[in-house]
């Protein structure tokens, strides 16, 4: 394991909490996720406060409107210098390329990484098929998504754990693959529908994983996060 995949999920509303997580997690992970819960609590300023503490910031908002005022939103993400942010691939190639654009001219020698979300972790081949009514293997669309993301140069893609080893084997080692639905073999699995340990995501070849409530809800987070932590220190 060269590098620190992991990145705890921020799913809350209240801010002092929020940065109290990052504040005693810090020491074992540096990067953290603002998604829609904490962003529309807390705006912006939570974004600095964190960076303040030294870390990392993956915002994720999932972007998805017409191109041009996703270039905009991105636009706003990068002068917060976040380290990553995220784009909905059923936006369409031209709301793809405009936000690569922006950040290429916008994010300067170290531009923020931005991944395109394939379907959400909460969707299964039933929903797929049935409630979006998507005629495809879930693997399949997947895998069809994360291309579209690799032709736009995105910087990676946001899969379930279990599409990640389809999409290495398919696109390569330097494509980014982040896995939210990562859970621990002592965690409950909540909402998402297709999980993995953190071990298995990564031994499929997940670059980074991200994790929330199984330890942002434990009773002691940092001897949760120990746990993960040894779980994958050898792989």
């Amino acid at each position: 394991m060269q590098h620190n995949p992991l990145i705890i999920a921020l799913d809350t509303q209240d801010k002092k909490e929020a940065l109290k997580l990052v504040k005693d997690l810090k020491e074992h992970v540096s990067f953290f996720k603002v998604g829609l819960e904490l962003f529309t609590a807390c705006g912006p300023d939570i974004i600095k406060e964190i960076k303040q503490e030294g870390c990392k910031v993956f915002v994720d908002l999932k972007f998805l409107d017409i191109p041009n005022t996703v270039r905009r939103a991105v636009s706003n993400l990068v002068k917060l210098k976040v380290d990553m942010l995220n784009v909905h691939l059923t936006g369409g190639m031209e709301m793809l390329y405009r936000a690569r654009e922006t950040l290429l001219k916008e994010g300067g020698t170290n531009p923020p990484k931005l991944l395109g979300v394939t379907v959400l972790t909460s969707i299964n081949e039933d929903a797929l098929q049935n409630d979006l009514g998507i005629k495809a293997q879930l693997d399949e669309y997947v895998l069809h998504r994360a291309k579209l993301a690799h032709e736009a140069k995105l910087d990676g893609i946001i899969c379930s754990p279990n599409e990640v080893k389809i999409i290495r084997e398919k696109i390569g080692k330097d494509f980014l693959i982040v896995t939210p639905g990562v859970r621990p073999q002592w965690a409950e699995k909540n909402d998402q529908k297709r999980t993995a340990t953190p071990k298995e995501a990564i031994q499929n070849g997940a670059s980074y994983i991200v994790i929330g409530r199984p330890v942002t809800r434990a009773e002691e987070p940092r001897e949760a996060i120990k746990k993960i932590i040894e779980e994958i220190k050898n792989l």
